[in-house]
């Protein structure tokens, strides 16, 4: 039910929401896990909905979100194999897993063979049966510290999927996770959990999605653990419905020689918020973190990102380009950390957007915090509206202003896209890319 709320006491049903569940549904978990559990909904309790009046949200008003209580997601029926389709990227040839409102559903998809010891499947299955040292990593990034949203999702873990390839394995069939969250004004806890043991490798994809026109509140959280010498690409594509909300937390650890990475893009929710962040956690390991959003209308999309350098002779790059059109907003805060000791240091970061109306904004604030004194740091960030001389240049050539304007807002999106290797969905995207951004041009004009 819409309503107003007073932001002070705006926690309070969700905490009694997770009272309710840790006496029933969340009895059956390990101790440890209810342990963090515990913890994660104190912290969300003591901090509440963030305001604006805290830097790290003074770009990011949550009224819209506290209009509405959100009640935790019930079980949901599984999209059938013609409406996993229709929501977007699929591949018959990956392992693909569906979670519908934060629990895996076993049997929307056959999975293929996979090399002995990867799992590919519930993380609630996987908590029973004890077979994995999941104590050690589920939970234990710090994540739920850094935002409250984080720990609002540990608070109501139940299940998730979990990704786990063993030592040495390279596994060559890509993994599709696909978060699917139904339900008018539904709450969905979504996690993921990847750990790549010494020397493996994989390709992720990690898709968010629901219903267009529904209103709900998706609140995923990743983790992504990269072993010594291992490798993860991983992709994720925020697709949600744009009535909807989208709060999530990536984290990502990269132990000595190991690389991870990311490229994250958001086109669908009204309001979306995502914290990432990627700690190189032995030396010689290599982070990428890229992203790419395509708004338009009033839709609203915020990233906070943190490249954590604890350890020294380690590499990050951060990309990240937006397109915004009629009053759509988009946020950028940007922070390299190189910790003490974390010598031959190498960090580039780079923000540019793109606005197509005169009512389109962009906030962007890159920082560097910096405790080593043998390192190269890079940062940068533009916005504006697209360049009148190449506008220019290409209608001299017979071009008219909006293929203009097409041709050159697909070239500033395909930057993100050519670092895409998985090929088929490489494929995906830039047809899918160039369908939004013809939406997104077509009604562009000089005064917005």
């Amino acid at each position: 039910m819409t309503q107003t709320i007073d932001r002070s006491r705006a926690h309070e049903p969700y905490v009694a929401a997770f009272d309710a569940f840790a006496g029933n549904g969340a009895a059956a978990a390990p101790d440890w896990l209810k342990e963090r559990r515990a913890a994660a909904i104190a912290r969300f309790a003591d901090h509440g909905f963030p305001t604006t009046r805290e830097e790290a949200w003074r770009f990011t008003d949550l009224k819209p979100l506290l209009e509405t209580t959100f009640d935790p997601a019930v079980a949901a029926a599984t999209p059938d194999a013609a409406a996993l389709a229709a929501l977007g990227f699929a591949d018959e040839r990956a392992a693909t897993l569906v979670v519908a409102n934060g629990r895996v559903a076993a049997d929307a998809a056959p999975l293929p063979e996979l090399p002995a010891g990867v799992v590919v499947g519930s993380l609630a299955a996987a908590l029973s049966d004890g077979s994995l040292p999941l104590d050690a990593v589920l939970a234990a990034s710090g994540i739920d510290a850094r935002t409250p949203f984080g720990a609002l999702n540990t608070a109501f873990l139940a299940d998730g999927a979990l990704v786990y390839v063993p030592r040495g394995v390279a596994l060559d069939v890509p993994i599709h996770v696909v978060f699917h969250s139904s339900g008018a004004h539904a709450l969905t806890a979504g996690r993921l959990l990847v750990v790549l043991e010494e020397g493996a490798t994989a390709t992720l994809v990690e898709t968010h999605t629901g219903p267009e026109g529904q209103r709900y509140w998706s609140n995923p959280v990743t983790e992504l653990v990269v072993g010594a010498n291992a490798r993860l690409d991983a992709y994720r594509l925020q697709r949600e419905s744009t009535a909807a909300y989208h709060t999530a937390a990536v984290h990502s650890r990269v132990d000595r020689d190991g690389v991870c990475s990311l490229i994250t893009m958001s086109f669908g929710a009204a309001l979306s918020r995502q914290d990432i962040v990627a700690v190189l956690a032995g030396p010689g390991a290599e982070s990428t973190v890229n992203g790419l959003s395509l708004l338009g209308g009033r839709q609203h999309v915020d990233y906070h990102t943190v490249l954590d350098h604890a350890e020294p002779h380690c590499n990050s790059w951060e990309y990240f380009n937006g397109v915004f059109g009629d009053r759509a907003r988009g946020v950028f805060t940007g922070r390299i950390i190189v910790r003490p000791g974390a010598q031959k240091t190498d960090a580039k970061q780079t923000n540019n957007n793109v606005l197509l109306s005169a009512q389109a904004r962009a906030d962007s604030q890159p920082q560097l915090e910096i405790y080593a004194d043998d390192v190269k740091c890079t940062h940068g960030a533009t916005l504006g509206p697209i360049d009148d001389a190449h506008l220019f240049y290409l209608q001299s050539r017979g071009l008219s202003d909006e293929d203009a304007r097409k041709l050159l807002t697909y070239g500033f999106a395909s930057e993100i896209i050519r670092g895409v290797t998985y090929e088929r969905l490489a494929a995906w995207l830039d047809g899918f890319v160039q369908t939004r951004l013809a939406a997104l041009t077509g009604g562009v004009t000089s005064e917005g």
